[in-house]
C-alpha cells in the first residue's frame, strides 16, 4: 500500500542520512525500521538526497491522484434511464449532450473558428475596453507535451498574427496568455498590434492541500503560468487602477483551463466594461463579456 511504501521510504531515508553522519543509534534505529518491513532493493544504494528526492516525487503523486479524485466527485451527474428493464446510468460531466448546455443569462457566446470570423463585422457594433486571449500556441519542440496529450488544435505564430485586434479595441487592455517558449513572440505581437507592455500576472498553481503544483518542464518544472498586459491609446472611462494583485495562487485546472481569479481582476481594474475573450471556450462563458471559439 502507498502507506507501507511511505513508511518504508522514510525509513530508508532516515538510515542513510544516519549513515551519513548520524549517531551509532539513530543508525541502528534506522536499519531496524527499514528491515522490519522486508527491505526493499530498490531503495538499497541510494543517497539520502536520492532518497529525499524520491519521497517528494511520491508525495506529489499522490496529491496529483488526490485532485482527480476530487475533481471526478465534483463533476455534475445526469441519471438517465435506457437499457433493458429501464435501467439507470450515470453520466459523468464530459459525456453530458452539450448541445442542451445552458449559458449564463448575461454572456454572449459566438461559436467560431477565429480565422473565418467576420471581425469588421463585430469591431463596426463595438470597441472593447479588455480583450483577454489564451491563443493555442503552437509547440515545435519534437516531444512537445512530454507525455502530455493536448486536447485542442494548435495555431501557427502567424495566424494569431493574422487576427484583427487592432479594428477590436482602438483604447484599452489586452490580456495575453504566454508559454516559455512565446514570451518573446508576444511582444513582437504588442508591437505589431500597437501596444505597450505595461504589466503581468502570474498563476501560481497549487495543489489541493496547499502546496505548489509543480508540472512539466524542459530545464525546471513549471509551477506557474503568465498572463502579460498590454495597452493602447487612452485609459477606459472606468479605470480603477491598483484595486488587485498582480499574483494569483490558486488549484490547478483542467488541461488549458485558466482561474476564474483573472476575470475577477479584470472587471476590478475595469468595472462595467466592454470586455471580449478569444479562444474562449464553455467553462469561461462569463456575464456581459462576449466570448468567442470553436469549442463554444
Amino acid at each position: 500500500t502507498q502507506s507501507t511504501w511511505d513508511t518504508r521510504l522514510m525509513a530508508a531515508a532516515a538510515a542513510a542520512a544516519a549513515a551519513a553522519g548520524g549517531s551509532e543509534l539513530a543508525r541502528k534505529r534506522a536499519h531496524s525500521e527499514t528491515t522490519a518491513g522486508g527491505g526493499d532493493d530498490a531503495l538499497e544504494g541510494l543517497s539520502a538526497a536520492e532518497l529525499l528526492a524520491l519521497f517528494e516525487s511520491e508525495q506529489s503523486n499522490i496529491e496529483r491522484l488526490h485532485e482527480e479524485i476530487v475533481a471526478l466527485r465534483g463533476q455534475k451527474r445526469t441519471a438517465t434511464t435506457s437499457g433493458p428493464a429501464g435501467a439507470t446510468f450515470v453520466q459523468t460531466l464530459d459525456e453530458v449532450d452539450w448541445e442542451a448546455f445552458t449559458a449564463p443569462e448575461h454572456c454572449v457566446p459566438i461559436r467560431a473558428d477565429v480565422r473565418d470570423l467576420d471581425w469588421k463585422l463585430l469591431a463596426a457594433n463595438c470597441q472593447f475596453d479588455v480583450i483577454l486571449m489564451d491563443p493555442p500556441w503552437q509547440l515545435a519542440s519534437a516531444a512537445p507535451t512530454r507525455g502530455v496529450a493536448l486536447g485542442y488544435s494548435q495555431l501557427r505564430d502567424d495566424e494569431i498574427m493574422s487576427l484583427p485586434v487592432p479594428e477590436l479595441q482602438k483604447d484599452g487592455f489586452l490580456f495575453i496568455w504566454v508559454i516559455n517558449a512565446r514570451y518573446s513572440y508576444a511582444f513582437e505581437l504588442f508591437k505589431a498590434w500597437g501596444y505597450e507592455y505595461v504589466d503581468d500576472i502570474v498563476w501560481v498553481k497549487r495543489t489541493v492541500n496547499r502546496r505548489m503544483a509543480k508540472g512539466h518542464g524542459f530545464y525546471l518544472q513549471h509551477a506557474k503560468e503568465t498572463c502579460l498586459v498590454g495597452k493602447k491609446g487612452r485609459n477606459p472611462p472606468t479605470l480603477q487602477g491598483s484595486v488587485a494583485s498582480d499574483v494569483i495562487w490558486s488549484e490547478r485546472r483542467g488541461q488549458s483551463q485558466k482561474p476564474e481569479e483573472l476575470y475577477e481582476i479584470i472587471e476590478q481594474l475595469v468595472p462595467n466594461g466592454r470586455y471580449l475573450e478569444i479562444f474562449a471556450r464553455k467553462n469561461n462563458l462569463r456575464d456581459f463579456w462576449v466570448s468567442v471559439g470553436n469549442e463554444l
